[in-house]
């Protein structure tokens, strides 16, 4: 950044003029006023107070207090509120007055950007899934008979969703461990973490009306990294015969900015070949869809020190195919929904989502005091790279 210049940016930055990720944020001066969020550089640009001064006819929807409002406007509106930030934000005319809306980043508190509706978590990693199913059924089938013809998911809990930086608390619950008869209750020992890629749907759909992948961009309005906390002695002991439950729900942190589907147009690539044939509804294989897929290069950092770098582009299902199944019983889109796509493992061992599978199964998991972190960017045009915000949590004592 050039100095005294906050609209300067080195080339390399990651969160320049191709990226404009939304986020909601308070002052010191004002703890109670929140406020939409556009970062750009080092710098959080008030976005709803940008609006009016420049008589935009976008600066209701800029002044709420969360994204939603945005979100339910749809794709038109999106990529116009994204042409006028871009170009308050470069144009030398609009300088004198939009420096006047910009916070330096060390200087606001966030917060979650968006009232979650519900939540999707998905098991998309045919890398993940295979090594779990490893570990879990070794003497089986690594993958249930399903995996390869449907997005595997269960439904979890939205009020449990939380911002990047709020503490983790271990929680407590049944666990029976090995060699033991009876469940016993207390703190869970197989605290682990899941690196995913949310995707944040802004505008609804019509009950009863599956939504096709190739509506995909029409819905989802942005992507956060999110990172499921996971306690895998309760859930081992709970998920047979229905799936996650208290081993999932008691937390699960997003980041404070939502990058704009449009801004990874750059990192659209195909889905890995698939291995059966595919229902018409996820059948994504016609010359005229675009690339499913998305090339995210992820980091999983433990107390500083990088544990692993997951591949997004190594995902089976793809997150058109998984907004496709979740709504082909007719179930509908909300504003605000939010889905994930299951921990992204790659094949390699230092390509790896979760504590789980790096030990395989062995430990040893977190401990309180452990924090830790996601971070990811993406290719973005003419050789930059467009950075995700980054997700972390500390994990505190059970209470």
């Amino acid at each position: 950044m050039t100095e005294g210049n906050p609209l300067a940016l080195p080339e390399d930055h990651l969160f320049g003029p191709d990226n404009l990720p939304y986020g909601v944020f308070t002052t010191e001066e004002e703890p109670d006023l929140r406020r939409i969020g556009v970062r750009y550089g080092d710098s959080v640009l008030d976005a709803g107070a940008a609006a009016e001064a420049f008589g935009s006819p976008h600066a209701e929807l800029l002044r709420a207090a969360l994204l939603n409002p945005l979100m339910a406007a749809g794709r038109d509106v999106w990529r116009a509120v994204r042409a006028e930030l871009r170009g308050w934000l470069t144009e030398d005319a609009h300088r004198e007055t939009v420096v006047q809306y910009l916070h330096p980043l060390t200087d606001v508190t966030m917060h979650l950007p968006f009232e979650v509706a519900d939540y999707v978590d998905f098991y998309a990693s045919e890398h993940h899934a295979t090594n779990v199913g490893r570990i879990f059924r070794p003497d089986g089938d690594a993958l249930t008979p399903n995996w390869k013809h449907l997005p595997i998911g269960y439904h979890g809990r939205a009020g449990t969703v939380v911002v990047s930086g709020t503490p983790v608390v271990r929680p407590q619950g049944q666990r029976r461990p090995k060699g033991e008869e009876q469940p016993s209750f207390g703190p869970s020992a197989r605290l682990d973490i899941e690196a995913e890629v949310g995707f944040v749907v802004g505008s609804p759909s019509t009950p009863a009306r599956p939504v096709a992948q190739a509506d995909f961009r029409e819905h989802v309005f942005g992507v956060c990294l999110l990172n499921d906390w996971s306690a895998r002695d309760i859930q081992a002991w709970e998920y047979v015969p229905l799936g996650p439950f208290l081993g999932k729900s008691f937390a699960t942190s997003v980041s404070a900015w939502v990058t704009p589907v449009d801004a990874l147009d750059e990192a659209r690539v195909a889905a890995p070949e698939r291995t059966h044939a595919l229902l018409p509804y996820l059948d994504d294989t016609g010359g005229s869809q675009e690339p499913g897929g998305f090339d995210l290069r992820i980091s999983v950092a433990l107390n500083g020190e990088k544990l692993s770098e997951p591949p997004f582009s190594a995902m089976y299902w793809t997150a058109a195919q998984q907004l496709a199944h979740m709504t082909v019983n007719g179930a509908s889109l909300r504003t605000g929904d939010l889905f994930a796509s299951g921990t992204v493992s790659g094949p390699e061992p230092d390509q790896l989502g979760c504590l789980l599978e790096l030990t395989v199964g062995k430990g040893p998991f977190l401990q309180d005091g452990d924090e830790v972190t996601l971070t990811a960017w993406a290719p973005g045009p003419d050789g930059s790279r467009i950075g995700l915000g980054e997700v972390s949590g500390k994990v505190h004592p059970a209470s």
